[in-house]
């Protein structure tokens, strides 16, 4: 989505014959997109003016706990009170205006030491497999008097969203206006996830109908004050663990049962996620131990445990830190200022294409949503280009594409001498290590909401300032490499991303090298049962050429292996159509007919990518079809578990997935502004649950 003709290179001519075209991974792209002039050409705060390298790298610090419980079982249950508020944060460098923001923080802790701080990126939630957490997500963006505070950014009344405006009858639902509304400036609604949790009920998932006001003086009576599901979902938590849900919050469980892993929470209201995440509320939630964790690793050359870079934060650590960390979560985020420090958020669907209306309920444009966003500065861990002083050792990095829409490709060339290794990914550590420098040309690809566990080796690094880039596009990626199929970022911003300052080792490095790295290998999942066909699809406005009007899911009938099928799209609204039993494995193959690729999330599960293979797409009578002899297996780095996967332009991917859990889910695009205007459907494992909202 998002530059002009972007998918004519997909388009089949009606009736004049057949001319195929497709994309594929990094270096099999069949075209060349239009490039945009400049990434962000609205925001007062111009880049160049923001020095690059001045401020330390922040390293998360670890959530502290507000207690521990004991379940029936006789099992701990850590505990924690977490709320999100606004603050004031130097993200830009110091000396210039810092920044209003959104972000999660303690409010509860044990003991007088512990560190009551909100940021963002927020503080790491750390926990142990099999040990389940239990946290209530408090929202308390209020004034100090108690009165709600209106969004920092332009929320679009138009999209089908929370609409807390609508009361109890038009809550969750797409209002009808009688000419274009003005922005809504009402109380905020939030409903925490946790992205790549497993085994979780879906009263704690974070549903994107279960939102929830502040409890603030001064929301009005025929406000809606709770999303669709909250009271039935409130109604669970009670029943299964004992707890009652405050007004202004929510009480989740997390059993911890997976596989160890580098997953993350953010805000999931409904058609309100690219805004409230843009303000800040999203932080690490790191799970270790068990059968697939750092123990099972095993070193090779004596088949003992191997030994990885760290230490890594710890609750309780002194902050700032009087240790020198080698295992270090990174948040990768792009984002624009205003000349006073603000965030900068477009509030006119002009910015993105020069639409200037009729918008709704004229056209079928919304008024403020943009189909993409791409921030003209990078921030690392809450702050804008930061420097990290390391030794010639190794590191161990847990990196997280946290944009709206980039697509990321990590150049580590810039860095004389490191080898990079990628250890693991979304869902734990890979089956083998994966050397990105010699195998890879030194590059990784990651989309929005993709996690990578990587190494970086300074060990033959030269003492000296070395930058780790970014050659992804200032657009919407579709695939291919720099610079034959597109323009990379803008080398001088949004193409660089940390600057490493290595000195020499102090010490001898006690971990393990890479080659000699045994990882512990995935469980295998039974034979699928069912293959269900799913479909990416792109929906142009009637009024203005070329003018994207919302992205949807939808549903592939028939075989298109054996011929033509016809995809429909899906909306938010409709009627479930994917709906698993408990205990069944499925090969889900979802085709992607739009002109970009997109990151697909599926919640409560982790799903192993089968293959990809290209596909033709025919517009006008809505088919698309299998080309024989196109089929690849998936990248090194996407082997073991996922919950978040690129589908290629002109391509459908494959991936099995095993459904434990039953409830009311959902799977969806991971491009946020794709996600708020439709790219997001309900799934159900099992039957309909009695009571459950209609």
């Amino acid at each position: 989505m998002g530059t002009m003709s972007r998918r004519d290179f997909l388009r089949i001519s009606g009736g004049a014959g057949v001319a195929l075209a497709f994309v594929g991974r990094i270096g099999d792209v069949r075209f060349r997109l239009p490039v945009s002039a400049t990434a962000v050409p609205g925001s007062t705060l111009d880049p160049a003016l923001v020095a690059q390298f001045v401020t330390p790298l922040l390293i998360p610090p670890v959530m502290p706990r507000a207690g521990t419980l004991t379940n029936r079982g006789g099992k701990p249950i850590d505990v924690y009170e977490i709320s999100v508020e606004q603050f004031s944060q130097q993200v830009l460098p110091a000396g210039m205006p810092p920044t209003t923001v959104w972000g999660y923080g303690p409010i509860a802790a044990r003991g007088d030491r512990a560190l009551m701080l909100h940021h963002a990126p927020s503080l790491t939630i750390e926990a142990r497999v099999d040990r389940p957490v239990r946290v209530t997500w408090r929202n308390r963006l209020v004034d100090p008097s108690g009165a709600y505070l209106a969004h920092l950014l332009p929320v679009d009344p138009t999209l089908h969203w929370a609409n807390p405006a609508g009361g109890r009858d038009g809550r969750d639902s797409r209002p009808v206006h009688g000419s274009a509304p003005e922005r809504y400036t009402g109380p905020v609604p939030i409903v925490t996830h946790v992205h790549g949790a497993l085994d979780v009920g879906d009263e704690s998932d974070g549903y994107a109908e279960a939102w929830y006001l502040p409890a603030a003086s001064n929301i009005p009576e025929e406000y809606a004050t709770a999303g669709t599901w909250y009271d039935f979902f409130a109604g669970k938590a009670a029943a299964r663990f004992g707890v009652e849900w405050e007004p202004g919050s929510a009480t989740f469980q997390y059993p911890d049962s997976g596989r160890a892993a580098t997953t993350w929470y953010h805000d999931h209201a409904l058609g309100m996620t690219r805004l409230n995440v843009y303000a800040g509320p999203a932080g690490f939630f790191i799970l270790r131990g068990g059968p697939g964790g750092d123990q099972a690793v095993l070193d090779s050359r004596t088949g003992k445990t191997a030994v990885l870079p760290g230490p890594a934060p710890r609750e309780g650590d002194k902050f700032p830190p009087n240790k020198n960390y080698r295992e270090i979560p990174v948040a990768i985020q792009d984002r624009a200022f205003n000349d006073d420090g603000s965030l900068f958020y477009p509030d006119s669907r002009a910015f993105f294409d020069g639409v200037t209306g009729p918008y709704l309920p004229e056209t079928d444009v919304a008024p403020i949503w943009n189909p993409e966003f791409f921030g003209n500065m990078i921030i690392v861990n809450g702050s804008t280009w930061p420097f990290l002083a390391v030794e010639q050792c190794r590191y161990r990095f847990r990196v997280l594409n946290g944009c709206q829409s980039r697509f990321l490709i990590l150049d580590f060339s810039g860095i004389p001498g490191v080898e990079a290794w990628a250890i693991g990914n979304d869902g734990g550590l890979l089956s083998a290590a994966v050397n990105l420098t010699a195998d890879n040309g030194n590059r990784l690809l990651l989309s929005p909401a993709e996690r990578a566990d990587l190494i970086l080796d300074f060990t033959n690094t030269p003492v000296g300032d070395h930058v780790l880039a970014n050659v992804g596009p200032d657009e919407p990626f579709a695939g291919g490499e720099p610079p034959d199929d597109f323009d990379t970022a803008d080398p001088d911003t949004t193409g660089r991303i940390l600057q490493f300052r290595v000195r020499p080792a102090r010490e001898a490095d006690p971990s393990t090298p890479p080659p000699f790295l045994l990882l512990p290998a995935l469980a295998p999942q039974p034979p699928a049962t069912r293959t269900r066909r799913v479909a990416l699809i792109e929906r142009m406005s009637e009024f203005f050429p070329d003018a994207p009007a919302e992205a949807l899911l939808g549903t592939v009938f028939g075989d298109p292996g054996a011929g033509p099928a016809a995809y429909t799209p899906h909306a938010w609204a409709d009627a479930v159509t994917e709906n698993p039993d408990q205990g069944d494995v499925e090969i889900w193959e979802v085709y992607n007919t739009t002109g970009d690729a997109h990151p697909v999330h599926v919640h409560e599960v982790a799903f192993v990518v089968v293959d990809r293979q290209a596909i033709a797409i025919d517009d006008e009578t809505g088919t698309i079809q299998l080309i024989p002899g196109t089929g690849r297996p998936p990248e090194l780095w996407e082997s073991g578990a996922k919950d978040t996967v690129v589908a290629y332009p002109g391509e459908v991917i494959r991936l099995r997935i095993g459904f434990d859990t039953p409830g009311q889910y959902v799977w969806h695009c991971h491009i946020v502004e794709h996600e708020d205007n439709e790219m997001m459907r309900p799934y159900r494992v099992g039957p309909v649950q009695i009571g459950q909202p209609g």
